[in-house]
């Protein structure tokens, strides 16, 4: 089925930098909610919106009220982001390093800013980053920050500490996760803490991994998700019931159901259209390529946000998407009465 796409308001200056941006990956809503960031790979630069998601009557809705456009010496081919906080930016460069940022203090205005990096990650032999993609971020105590780094083409996702009383200088570098991985795409952390989830383009389905003390490369998945097509972005709900998949081959966002975890091997629940067939097929280069990209839920919980070249973003209810599902749950309950 194709869901409603929530209709955003936008002025014109916005608009024109969203069908600027060109090639899309990976975007992401800031701590506060105030800031969505979207990774502009092709034309190798990072969109910063200014949105506000608002509850109604008839739903959520979104508005962007402007834009900045960075660019950077330290920013390439932007595949990965997350917030470290309100306004530390992590971005990940496929042909480079990950580097951190601190956004310019003005409110997104329109402009376009060069900015420097604040600190770049490059990872020490034998744990030196290659072919970097999406990234998580995860605080930790005494001013340390967690930043868990997909290295696509070597299959393997390694965690490299910062601490942001040393100016987020890297304190540790390891080897995370490699058992199960091919082409490591996506990944995101639950909100309990007890799990990571890896997408994995070339075996076409999402690892789960729980989070322990004695988790490392050779640690097997807890769970699989099963016919994820070709998997790029992953969520959680904030309450960890459901897994969001964008499936970059197909129309498809894939909706995951935990039946209060996430051992075993599992198949979709709800398999939703995000895009058109027309958009889609513009997109269509290969076989693994056309759908969506990026995903991200939006700190309230209310809205999802989607991304790929030939649709930059759209907005969708999560209770539709996550609705959907429950319907679905029914339907199959009434089946099998």
């Amino acid at each position: 089925m194709t869901i409603h796409q929530i209709d955003f308001k936008a002025g014109d200056a916005v608009r024109a930098a969203l069908a600027e941006i060109g090639r899309t990956e990976d975007l992401r809503f800031s701590p506060d909610n105030r800031l969505l960031a979207i990774a502009g790979y092709a034309r190798k630069r990072c969109l910063v919106l200014r949105v506000d998601v608002e509850t109604g009557p008839d739903g959520p809705g979104v508005t962007l009220h402007n834009f900045m456009e960075l660019t950077s010496d330290s920013m390439g081919e932007i595949h990965g982001l997350d917030f470290i906080n309100d306004r530390t930016l992590a971005i990940a460069n496929r042909d480079g390093l990950v580097a951190l940022f601190a956004l310019p203090r003005e409110e997104p205005v329109g402009q376009s800013r060069r900015i420097a990096a604040i600190r770049q990650l490059r990872g020490r032999q034998p744990h030196k980053l290659n072919s970097p993609g999406s990234i998580a971020v995860r605080l930790e105590s005494h001013g340390r920050v967690s930043v868990l780094v997909c290295n696509n083409y070597t299959h393997l996702v390694t965690r490299h500490v910062v601490n942001r009383w040393l100016g987020y200088r890297a304190t540790s570098n390891q080897l995370l996760l490699k058992r199960g991985l091919d082409i490591p795409d996506g990944i995101a952390l639950s909100h309990n803490g007890k799990w990571i989830a890896v997408s994995s383009h070339g075996t076409k389905d999402v690892k789960l991994y729980r989070m322990s003390g004695s988790l490392g490369p050779e640690s097997e998945p807890a769970g699989v998700l099963q016919n994820a097509g070709y998997p790029h972005g992953v969520r959680f709900t904030a309450d960890d019931r459901h897994i969001l998949v964008a499936d970059a081959g197909s129309q498809m966002v894939h909706v995951y159901a935990s039946d209060g975890g996430w051992k075993e091997r599992r198949e979709p629940a709800r398999s939703v259209a995000v895009l058109d067939e027309a958009t889609f097929l513009r997109g269509r280069a290969s076989f693994d390529e056309g759908g969506p990209k990026g995903l991200d839920i939006d700190r309230s919980n209310s809205i999802v946000a989607v991304t790929c070249e030939e649709q930059p973003l759209a907005f969708f209810s999560l209770s539709t998407i996550l609705g959907a599902v429950e319907d679905c749950r029914q339907g199959r309950a009434i089946a099998l009465a």
